[in-house]
């Protein structure tokens, strides 16, 4: 009695390891190039595709963990359909901030059918935006009217314009540093 119990242990624990492996731990290292760009790993880090050229001139690609963190998302693989109507491609070999500024892409990404449906995409465009001082709502929400201009403008220079020189006939009065805390914003899919 205790010997069939011991098997059917070790034959449950065998069944769960199996059915694990089989559920979807995504390791980014053996997704194909199909499957690799905008995919996010069980760890939680975003896979990126990579492309070498062989001795024989071959291009091999390979799939990489990188160090990036997706906010909240793990076992991701991007379905189809949020690829083509955000305006991905599959064999993306990295990602910038450059995409934001083609009007054609802003007007995908911003589309209900991707900003609504697709929240690994607008999360990994929302860190880009704002790591270039850009809200992703605010240009999403330019790109529903004609201010874009001013927007794209901000992308361009970083949102930030440096003083021109300043001369002065008498002594400037002391400047007294202002103090404030900025709240780090989030992904609309988080709030």
């Amino acid at each position: 009695m205790a010997s069939s119990f011991r098997i059917l242990s070790v034959l449950a624990i065998a069944l769960a390891i199996c059915a694990k492996g089989t559920l979807g731990e995504i390791a980014c290292e053996h997704l194909d190039q199909d499957t690799c760009a905008y995919a996010i790993s069980s760890a939680g880090k975003r896979c990126v595709l990579e492309k070498r050229v062989k001795r024989t001139g071959e291009e091999a690609y390979t799939c990489r963990t990188s160090e990036i963190e997706a906010d909240r998302l793990r076992n991701w693989i991007e379905t189809d359909q949020c690829i083509k109507a955000c305006g991905l491609d599959r064999k993306s070999l990295g990602i910038s901030t450059d995409s934001l500024l083609e009007s054609r892409f802003a007007q995908q990404l911003c589309s209900p059918q991707c900003y609504d449906s697709c929240p690994n995409v607008i999360d990994l465009y929302f860190n880009l935006a704002a790591a270039e001082g850009v809200f992703l709502p605010k240009l999403c929400e330019a790109q529903e009217g004609n201010a874009r201009r001013g927007l794209m403008a901000d992308i361009k220079s970083s949102g930030f314009v440096a003083p021109g020189p300043v001369k002065y006939t008498v002594a400037p009065a002391p400047v007294e540093p202002v103090k404030y805390t900025v709240t780090p914003a989030m992904s609309p899919y988080y709030n």
